[in-house]
């Protein structure tokens, strides 16, 4: 009941570069998506994120950069925390646009939300899927 995989795809009408500089950022986060409340920096690969959506309820876990490619278009990281597992993102570009593919797979680790989620998974995953959706347009609106 602990483990989840979301895929989001974003569209964005601007250069592959503008979005590969900024997703690969996550000191940046705060500034675009509403969601994250803070982001500390451990380290050259490593960032502390707490985020927060729409239930009363912050996460907080580490971000590890494992893959940065920009020619290729791929970026991965693990996650640690909160929430344990991995987010793999994929820029596709197009004529006009790029497509931001997002994959997460991640087990949650806080125990409340172990506790609650044999009845509030579908909550927890309208949740997440609001969260994105504000990231998507926060994104959207920091780059025009």
């Amino acid at each position: 009941m602990n483990r989840y995989q979301f895929r989001s795809v974003w569209t964005l009408p601007v250069a592959a570069g503008e979005v590969f500089e900024v997703v690969t950022d996550p000191a940046t986060y705060p500034l675009w998506w509403p969601d994250i409340h803070g982001v500390g920096r451990i380290d050259d690969d490593t960032a502390e994120v707490i985020c927060r959506s729409v239930l009363p309820y912050a996460l907080t876990f580490r971000l590890h950069r494992a893959e940065q490619d920009f020619d290729r278009g791929r970026m991965l990281v693990g996650m640690t925390g909160d929430l344990e597992g991995f987010c793999r993102s994929t820029l596709v570009r197009r004529r006009r646009s790029v497509t931001l593919e997002i994959t997460q797979q991640v087990i949650v680790n806080k125990r409340l939300l172990q506790l609650l989620a044999p009845v509030a998974r579908p909550v927890f995953r309208a949740n997440h899927a609001a969260m994105m959706w504000r990231g998507q347009r926060g994104l959207r609106r920091f780059l025009s």
